[in-house]
Order: C-alpha cells, then sequence, then structure tokens
C-alpha cells in the first residue's frame, strides 16, 4: 500500500484536445509554412470546438453505481464531471485530435475513478466484474492508437481507472541497481525522485513528459535511449498487476531464473487487457557524467543502414544511434525551431549519436562508433545537430496542432524488421502511404527514420504529412490500413512500440498466428472471466461472460 494519503480525482495532465498543454504550444515557423503553402492546397481548415460545445454520450450510471464505487475509494475521488471525462476519452493520434473537430457526440467514459492501492483496485475490478462495467486504466493518456477508448464490449457502462496516485519510488536498492516506483509517476517524476539517489532510468520516449511508468511497462515502450539502455521491458525486474481475480507479484526472485516460464511476458505489452499494473521494479543505473555527441552525413539512406547495423553487430554502445532519411534529413525534423529550414538542413542522410557514461567509456565508445560510421561512408558534421536535437526533441508533437489547425495530416506509424528486409519494407510502405493519400487527393511527405537497432535488425518509424480531405477520418484510415496491410505482407511487426490499442488488433492475428491469439484469450479468461478489463484493446472484443456466482 501507498504510504500518504490521497484526496480527489487528479486533472488528465494535457488538454482534451491538442498534445500537451495551451502554455507548450508553438507557431508554425516560416519554414513549416512555407513547406505547406507550397507543397500542398490546403482547404478550409477544421477549426477546434469549445469544451463548452462538445457533444458526450450520457453516462450509463446510477447513483447506486457512484455510491458504490464510493464506498470504496471515497466519494471525492469519483467523479462525473465533463471535464475529466473528456480527458480519458482519447489519446493523442490524428484520429484522436482531429475527431474532436468534427462534431457529434461523443463516447467518453461514464465515470472516472481513482484508486491509491492495489486493495481499492481489486475492489473495483470485483465490483466491475459483478455489475458487468468495463474499466480503461488510465496514465498519461499519451495512447496513439486507441488505447483508452472507453470501450464497453458488451458491458452496460466503462469507468476509467486513474492510476496518477501510485506516484511513490517506494525502494532504491542502489547496490543492485534497482528501484520500486509507481505506475502513475510520469517519466520526468520518475527521475527526479531517482536523481536525489544519483540514479536514473534513462527512458526517454518522445512522450516522456506525460507518459507514465505503467504505460510503459503495458506497452512495452522504446525511448530514444534505447541504443544505451535497451527497452522498457529490458529494464523490468518485477512487478504488481491486480487482475479481477486477485494480485500478483510477477518476477524473479534472482537477476536470472529457470524457475518456469517468464510470466513478465504474459503482462509487459498486454496493456490493461489482462490487469492493472499499480508498480514496477525497475534496474536503475548511476546519472552519466558526461555526455558526447557527434553527428554524421550519409549520401544515401541505405549506407546509413549498413552503418548502422555495422555500430550494433560490433558492440560499439553508443547511448543514442538514429538515421533519418534523404526526406526527413532535408525538412530538418530533428531541428527543434528549425524544422522545414531546408537551408539549415544538412546534405545527405543525417545520423546523430550520443555517448553517456564515465569519461574513459564514453570516449572509447565515441571513438569506435566514429570508426565504423565514417569506414561505412560517413562524414562528420559535428556535435550542432545532436544538441539541437537534444533540446528540442519532446517538442515535435506539440507542432502537429498547428498543422491541424492549417488543414494538414500530421501523424506517425512504426515497424521493425531485420537488416536484411529494411529496404523492402520501407519502400512497401512509403508506396501504400503515399498512392493512397494521392487517391484522396493530395501528395504526401512521407519521412521515415531509424532510432531503434538491435543485432538483427531495426524500427522503422515513418511521419506523414498531407493535406486534408472533406473526410479527414476516412482518408487517413485508408491510409493508415494500406500501411498495416503493406507492414503485414513485407514481413515486418505491426506495431514496434506504440503497441496494439485498437488500431492493430485486427493485424495481431497475422503476428502471432490462431494458436497464438487463442493462448492470449485463454490467460484473458482465467484472469479476467467476465471480459470487462479495457475490452477491445490487443484482442478484438468479445462480448463479457456472467460472472461466476461460485
Amino acid at each position: 500500500m501507498d504510504g500518504h494519503e490521497h484526496t480527489g480525482v487528479p486533472l488528465p495532465p494535457m488538454e482534451f484536445n491538442l498534445w500537451g498543454t495551451p502554455g507548450e504550444a508553438k507557431p508554425l515557423s516560416h519554414g513549416v509554412h512555407k513547406l505547406l503553402d507550397g507543397v500542398f492546397n490546403v482547404d478550409k481548415p477544421l477549426p477546434r470546438i469549445p469544451e463548452e460545445d462538445i457533444l458526450i454520450r450520457e453516462s450509463m450510471l446510477g447513483t447506486g453505481d457512484l455510491e458504490a464505487l464510493a464506498a470504496i475509494v471515497g466519494a471525492d475521488r469519483v467523479s462525473g464531471d465533463k471535464g475529466q471525462k473528456l480527458g480519458r476519452a482519447r489519446g493523442k493520434s490524428y484520429p484522436d485530435l482531429i475527431g474532436w473537430r468534427l462534431g457529434g457526440t461523443h463516447d467518453v467514459p461514464d465515470a472516472v475513478v481513482a484508486p491509491a492501492t492495489d486493495e481499492e483496485v481489486l475492489e473495483i475490478l470485483r465490483w466491475a466484474t459483478r455489475e458487468r462495467v468495463a474499466v480503461v486504466p488510465f496514465g498519461g493518456g499519451t495512447t496513439v492508437v486507441g488505447g483508452v477508448a472507453p470501450e464497453r464490449g458488451g458491458a452496460r457502462a466503462v469507468i476509467s481507472l486513474d492510476l496518477a496516485l501510485f506516484d511513490e519510488l517506494s525502494d532504491v536498492d542502489a547496490e543492485s541497481g534497482l528501484a520500486t516506483l509507481g505506475a502513475g509517476l510520469t517519466g520526468p517524476a520518475a527521475e527526479l525522485l531517482l536523481a536525489e539517489h544519483g540514479l536514473q532510468i534513462g527512458h526517454y520516449p518522445q512522450s516522456f513528459p506525460y507518459a507514465t511508468i505503467g504505460g510503459y511497462a503495458a506497452t512495452r515502450s522504446s525511448g530514444q535511449s534505447s541504443a544505451g539502455y535497451g527497452r522498457f521491458d529490458e529494464m523490468v525486474r518485477s512487478f504488481t498487476i491486480v487482475t479481477p481475480s486477485g494480485i500478483l507479484e510477477v518476477g524473479d526472485a534472482s537477476p536470472a531464473s529457470a524457475a518456469g516460464p517468464d510470466l513478465r511476458e504474459l503482462f509487459l505489452g498486454s496493456e490493461g487487457a489482462f490487469g492493472i499494473i499499480t508498480r514496477v521494479r525497475l534496474r536503475v543505473h548511476p546519472v552519466p557524467e558526461v555526455k558526447r555527441y557527434e553527428a554524421f552525413s550519409f549520401r544515401t539512406f541505405e549506407e546509413g543502414v549498413a552503418g548502422l547495423r555495422a555500430v550494433e553487430q560490433a558492440g560499439a554502445g553508443p547511448t543514442v544511434i538514429r538515421l533519418s532519411d534523404e526526406i526527413e534529413s532535408s525538412v530538418n525534423l530533428t531541428s527543434g525551431d528549425s524544422i522545414g529550414d531546408a537551408s539549415k538542413a544538412p546534405e545527405g542522410c543525417l545520423c546523430l549519436t550520443m555517448y553517456e557514461g564515465t569519461e574513459e567509456h564514453t570516449a572509447s565508445r565515441h571513438a569506435e562508433t566514429r570508426a565504423l560510421l565514417i569506414a561505412a561512408g560517413g562524414t562528420s558534421a559535428g556535435e550542432g545537430p545532436v544538441r539541437s536535437w537534444e533540446q528540442g526533441r519532446f517538442g515535435a508533437p506539440v507542432l502537429r496542432d498547428g498543422l491541424l489547425d492549417n488543414g494538414a495530416i500530421c501523424e506517425t506509424l512504426e515497424t521493425a524488421t531485420d537488416w536484411s528486409n529494411v529496404p523492402r519494407l520501407k519502400k512497401a510502405v512509403t508506396r501504400a502511404l503515399s498512392d493512397t493519400l494521392r487517391e484522396s487527393g493530395t501528395m504526401a511527405l512521407v519521412m521515415c527514420h531509424v532510432s531503434h537497432v538491435y543485432r538483427e535488425g531495426c524500427s522503422l518509424y515513418f511521419t506523414v504529412i498531407a493535406a486534408q480531405s472533406h473526410d479527414p477520418e476516412a482518408q487517413w484510415w485508408a491510409a493508415k490500413n494500406a500501411a498495416c496491410r503493406a507492414i503485414v505482407e513485407a514481413g515486418g511487426t505491426i506495431t514496434h512500440h506504440h503497441s496494439i490499442g485498437i488500431d492493430h488488433a485486427p493485424y495481431l492475428r497475422d503476428e502471432i498466428g490462431d494458436l497464438g491469439v487463442a493462448v492470449l484469450r485463454a490467460v484473458k479468461k482465467e484472469l479476467d472471466p467476465a471480459g470487462i478489463m479495457n475490452p477491445g484493446k490487443l484482442l478484438t472484443i468479445d462480448a463479457p461472460e456472467a460472472p461466476d456466482e461460485h
């Protein structure tokens, strides 16, 4: 249990219809405006609809339901306020954000509840099982695949269970390099608490300002420093998960174990479909003494990919290594306030590297990486591009709001594959996006970068900019579905780090097969027999079953 008192339902951390808050908004630069005006024929942008004019579905919970929840957590930690519901009704994908501008009546949670202990979570889940009410876990709300959509899945109502009150650093073992963190802690809050002990996680996804520890685990998040510190799931030693069937402490009692299959793998990436992760014990490391930076330029993307492969397979060990293709480099997408300014963009394909650790260790890794990249055809571009990227790396999502205000589509999607399949997969996804958007009446700017590398392959992260049509939702879904089909057919994973959510659920069977889906359904039936946990995410929706009265 947490060791301090909590009152009230925390407000969602971001504005319901924006990435971040109004105070973070940035006007589009001259370069971006020039890009939009010169490339796209934008017509009649959709304006934002004020909160007071947003229509929402009527709550399906009665007074007795709210009283029952209040009896578990206290009346002050149950809310039916419109503002609380709006902030938890959608994530931050392009369809999520454009959807707020289209009018109509929106699905929202029927109520929001904020427990503070595992026992409260368990009581809520047992109540929801009896009452056939769906439960959607909520952390930072940064999902871009429909992960917090208030789907009922056949239940009579749906509540949003906010984890913000699980906000403690409850244990630090600096000698072993382990720390236990509450699932509701945001990335910055977690790093600040660990810094008091001279430690850090070093996990920096682009959603870092708002994403949470529990969300990282539930979606198998990957951060920008993954080359040095690994994916988040590689950092997880153990965790607590509360399911309708009970509370599990999942993880090894030692650094490695042969005591049967690793149960962590059942829940990492399970997106709240099996239960709710409330705290995570992580492998942490000392705050680095120094950082080193160097950027490189390659004539072609293929040449740069070969350089990244050489670095990773040699084990040279940069903390960050990322490569932008020719189009992304020319748009200067990594350079903060200079995005869209081609005059400041490097020639060819920009590769960024960063090194963290001791003076001696960073020097040796930098030297080895530098030699390998130059041998592969790279040319040094100095420290400047990397420092510029580091300063502005969490600001890019804010620009999407300005692009939507100007009638543009701006969205991302990602995949991963083996090194030998990179050219084929990149070409297939780029063509699928370009061709489908062209059919809707707009040309598309499709950019790609590699930001996560492995001995046998890498990720491919695509950014798409185009002009909105008269039906921007249908326009994007046609393009996204074409890209998903291209990924499946070209041998990529349907998601490298954005998770499954609702958007990718139709494609999971293609990746893991019928028997794999059957295994996941069997796990869900055992842990969540009534099917109340985050319906429609990970697995397509099955109607909830009546709970076992015995």
